[in-house]
């Protein structure tokens, strides 16, 4: 996979250059560039934004240098996102479905967002990291591409550790525990102590069911 993040400020990614993400791209399962969207500006100033026709608050990144910007790196498998809080909710089953994909270009918007007319021609997604709004695009392109990343095949030296994920049939994690069995007199559960899978199972099973219930029943739908 090739992800490449457009963005004002290419410093902001100095996270993706550490720990699982790094042997990723060190081990050349995947690819990731940083795009400086100024490089494109036409401006003498290589200035990128300007005032909201119609009025209102704050500045609007222009066309031009961002339509150059993705053009100069777009191809026929490119698939091009827009992360804004106006976008559609990211989630799990998202980031299964952009695993599969070979090129992700992700647009980092900042003042009050981009020009219409470059979602119009260029996006062919919108999402969003949550119901809130944050100074920049930066941080979310890089939630979501860490999200994806860790899917891909070869990444998580586990293959399988991925299969009990929250969200996983819509449930919630199950709690984890690791030594020592006894701390400060807080003890690990004695069925995950016992050898015995089929409990271990229907106790992990269990436990994922009344977290969700508890901290996300809205994901249970007709399981409640």
């Amino acid at each position: 996979m090739k992800i490449d993040f457009l963005t004002l400020f290419p410093e902001m990614f100095s996270a993706m250059n550490c720990s699982i993400i790094k042997r990723a791209v060190d081990n050349n399962i995947v690819e990731i560039n940083y795009i400086n969207i100024r490089d494109f500006s036409l401006d003498k100033h290589k200035k990128v934004d300007d005032y909201v026709f119609g009025g209102g608050e704050g500045m609007l990144m222009c066309p031009q240098p961002l339509f150059d910007c993705i053009d100069s790196v777009k191809k026929e498998n490119s698939y091009v996102i827009y992360v804004t809080p106006s976008g559609q909710p990211f989630t799990q089953k998202i980031a299964k479905e952009l695993k599969e994909k070979e090129h992700l270009i992700f647009i980092c918007g900042h003042y009050e967002g981009i020009d219409q007319r470059v979602i119009d021609a260029r996006v062919d997604r919108e999402l969003s990291i949550g119901d809130y709004v944050l100074t920049n695009g930066e941080l979310p392109a890089m939630v979501i591409a860490d999200s994806v990343i860790r899917l891909l095949p070869n990444v998580l030296s586990n293959s399988s550790s991925t299969v009990n994920d929250s969200f996983e049939d819509n449930l919630l994690e199950h709690p984890q525990y690791t030594r020592p069995a006894d701390f400060r007199g807080m003890k690990v559960p004695d069925v995950l102590l016992s050898g015995n899978h089929q409990e271990i199972e229907k106790w992990k099973y269990q436990k994922k069911l009344d977290k969700t219930k508890r901290v996300r029943p809205d994901l249970l739908g007709d399981k409640l």
